[in-house]
């Protein structure tokens, strides 16, 4: 029996709790800091996960036996090496591994010696040659903060003064100062995005599912890039998972081992399918957030074995075992975001959202006298299973229509692409 701490707060953590809370090898299950809304299912401690040795103190004093870390912020701080460093198991790559996604520059040079498929780019730290090169290639083109943005800081530009203007947004620190350090500017390719997922103990590596999410704000993929507004999973487009092992994930394992920074944890592969094949757009070193939640749903698997396995090289014998439904997930967020938004806002319906079959997972929610009150931009997300994408995405939102939030907004069209050939393959 193990007791588990799970660093993290949002719907992300609050799927991962779900998950691991049916493991008949949990002792105990502890999430920093958590949420209201697991709570009944995890014993949430007041720890701030940005002090490493604070969270290794609360290990040694409650015999913890793994740590799982759901977010990037900590892992591209060096919160796994700490944690190794005082003999603790964790699951999630060492600050050097986790520069996948802690910078965008170290991922695109990591694919040229890999020879991993990739938009060609160039990476700038000057604004006035950033411009330049900008206006020599012309649009349309994809302008990225190099540094960690919370999945904001990517432009997709169609217009010289639209690429300009983004440029200029990271360098003046719009996401953030380390996020605007670089910038990187990549070629614009066609095709459809698609997300794979691998977890790895550094040395053995199995897929993890397939998702395709909803970045933008609002129906028919318009509207500022969010932290995601929606996801389903698996993904119809992605139906070669040994391709993509072979030809991306496995190079990149393989090279991070033999440069000596081995990657442990969960590999999060955006992917752009191009004419040409698959071609890998970004790494995240942690899962996805709203696709976490549709993997969770999915996984028949024990995710604390998966988990340990990955933390203790013990993967080799792992093989995880998934249910043939699709899942599909709705985010509700606060009117306003990903820009300004009112938070204290009651919230009314989710057990009735619950009794129709949904699963609903807390991201931004707090109680406040045994009443719901919203407590971030994201803040629930509205998750349900069905026989295809179309059947899922009913049964959500059946599920949303019982929520009463007057100061909430959700896409209407999460899993469009999908549902639009399910239904020309029965029209045929």
């Amino acid at each position: 029996m193990k007791t588990v701490l799970l660093l993290g707060s949002g719907g992300r953590e609050h799927a991962l709790a779900w998950k691991l809370a049916q493991s008949e090898d949990l002792r105990q299950l502890f999430v920093a800091p958590g949420n209201d809304g697991m709570a009944t299912i995890a014993e949430c401690v007041d720890l701030d996960i940005a002090v490493h040795q604070d969270i290794i103190a609360f290990c040694d004093a409650n015999s913890v036996d793994l740590v799982v870390v759901g977010p990037e912020i900590p892992l591209v701080a060096g919160i796994a090496d700490d944690l190794r460093a005082a003999g603790i198991a964790v699951f999630g790559p060492s600050k050097a591994a986790a520069q996948l996604e802690g910078s965008k520059g170290f991922t695109k040079a990591l694919c040229d010696r890999a020879d991993i498929p990739t938009a060609a780019y160039q990476r700038f730290s000057n604004l006035d040659d950033a411009r330049s090169y900008i206006i020599e290639q012309g649009v349309p083109i994809v302008v990225k903060a190099d540094g960690l943005a919370a999945g904001k800081g990517v432009v997709v530009a169609h217009s010289l003064p639209d690429a300009v203007a983004a440029v200029e947004d990271i360098f003046a620190g719009k996401y953030g100062k380390d996020a605007g350090a670089e910038v990187v500017i990549e070629d614009f390719l066609n095709g459809e995005e698609a997300s794979f997922f691998a977890i790895t103990d550094g040395e053995t590596t199995v897929p993890f599912g397939t998702a395709q999410d909803h970045k933008r704000a609002f129906d028919g993929d318009v509207g500022p890039n969010t932290g995601g507004m929606g996801a389903y999973s698996p993904t119809p487009i992605l139906t070669d998972e040994t391709d993509i092992l072979e030809r991306i994930i496995r190079p990149t394992v393989e090279t991070l081992a033999s440069e000596g920074t081995p990657f442990q944890g969960v590999l999060y592969a955006g992917l752009m399918m191009t004419d040409e094949g698959p071609h890998l757009i970004e790494y995240n070193v942690r899962f996805g957030d709203p696709e976490c939640q549709v993997l969770m749903m999915r996984l028949e698997s024990d995710l604390l074995e998966i988990m340990y396995a990955a933390a203790t090289q013990g993967l080799a014998e792992i093989t995880p075992k998934w249910k043939a439904e699709t899942a599909l997930t709705v985010i509700m967020a606060a009117d306003g975001y990903p820009g300004q938004y009112q938070k204290g806002e009651t919230i009314r319906g989710i057990a009735d959202a619950e009794a129709v079959g949904a699963r609903i997972f807390h991201a931004g929610t707090r109680k406040v006298d045994d009443v719901w009150v919203s407590n971030g931009g994201r803040v629930l997300a509205v998750t349900a299973c069905g026989s295809s994408v179309t059947s899922a995405a009913s049964k959500a939102y059946d599920a949303l229509a019982k929520i009463d939030w007057p100061g909430g907004m959700f896409r209407r069209d999460i899993g469009w692409r999908a549902i639009e050939k399910e239904q020309g393959q029965t029209e045929d």
